[in-house]
């Protein structure tokens, strides 16, 4: 079907990227970005399809339902999109309000405007795709299969657990009164527009200002990273091609510790400021613009409060169903991550 689409959260970090991804892949589709812009939403992510045709913006939160309702019958929209979501773990563990209200209560809302809208009278040919993640499937051990569909839900902190019950209120709208859903759970992305709090993006604007780069306990933590674009082609595949109620892993198959993930960033870095003598002169306070290494400002610091071991997403089923497959290498995303970290300083240096 032709999509005409809300994207919540489409000024944050995934969500923007998605929609770059889906304008140039489908510029003929309409798009309705619907964002609260809090700290890690920003418009100006969006700067590059703002006066394209068929898109629009609406500073707006999900848990306002009658907006949600009055843009999906204003614009006749049949697809949602929901990226909308706290997400930083240690933020969940000092404030874990903020991820009910808006993961679970948020999450919620769109599934009750979507039925009112959708389902009413002889109801429309629809789609509610929800973006969830691996967290919800807990923690593995070093030699335990990666996770699959069908492992049971072991949430471990107050994030994860709002993203499960997100994803399980998602299930019961299917299952109860027919909404049209699918539901993917992503490894963790890195890529260009990313707010930085997570690791990457954290590590590479700290090196280039000269700060520590803090790594949680002995560094060993394992994470499946995942570039972003491919994320969104993976979104694309599933809308596409996915069956209503079932749920796609989307990984990267590409698993590093902590610390050797640093040390892959300090060492591009490092490189970077090799060859490209100018880069000293507009990152005066960075380890290399001194004549010392980035490996430098690595610190070590107490571990988080029930950090996980190990996430590894298994998609065997979305390729095998859906066809998806990585198509952005590690090296290659790294070395675009940090190239646009270095063009782009006015956009993370406030």
């Amino acid at each position: 079907m032709t999509r005409k689409m809300l994207v919540t959260g489409g000024a944050g970090f995934i969500g923007c990227n998605f929609v770059h991804y889906w304008k140039k892949a489908y510029p003929a589709d309409e798009i309705v970005v619907l964002d609260a812009l809090t700290y890690a939403g920003n418009r100006a992510n969006l700067a590059a399809v703002e006066n394209t045709e068929g898109f629009h913006f609406v500073h707006g939160d999900i848990n306002d339902t009658p907006l949600v309702e009055q843009i999906l019958r204003d614009h006749q929209l049949n697809t949602i999109v929901h990226f909308a979501a706290e997400s930083h773990v240690d933020r969940s563990i000092t404030g874990p309000d903020a991820f009910i209200e808006t993961n679970v209560l948020g999450t919620h809302s769109l599934l009750k405007a979507a039925r009112s809208v959708w389902l009413a009278g002889d109801g429309i040919d629809h789609r509610f795709h929800h973006v969830s993640t691996d967290e919800v499937y807990g923690s593995l051990g070093p030699t335990d299969p990666a996770f699959a569909e069908t492992h049971q839900y072991q949430p471990n902190s107050p994030y994860s657990a709002s993203k499960a019950a997100s994803d399980h209120l998602v299930r019961a709208y299917h299952h109860t009164y027919g909404l049209n859903v699918t539901t993917s759970n992503c490894s963790n992305n890195y890529g260009p527009y990313h707010f930085p709090e997570k690791l990457i993006p954290l590590a590479i604007t700290r090196l280039l200002t000269g700060g520590t780069i803090p790594v949680y306990g002995d560094g060993k933590n394992i994470r499946d990273w995942l570039y972003v674009e491919d994320h969104a082609r993976g979104i694309d595949a599933v809308l596409n091609k996915g069956v209503a109620g079932e749920v796609y892993n989307i990984g990267g198959h590409n698993e590093w510790d902590n610390l050797a993930l640093i040390d892959v960033l300090c060492t591009a870095m490092d490189n970077a400021f090799d060859s490209d003598p100018g880069l000293s002169s507009r990152f005066p306070n960075a380890a290399p613009s001194q004549g010392k290494s980035c490996h430098d400002q690595i610190v070590f610091v107490e571990d988080r409060a029930g950090h996980d071991r190990r996430y590894a997403i298994d998609a065997e089923k979305t390729r095998k169903d859906l066809g998806f497959r990585v198509t952005v290498g590690f090296e290659e995303g790294i070395a675009k991550t940090i190239g646009w970290y270095l063009d782009n300083a006015e956009w993370w240096s406030p």
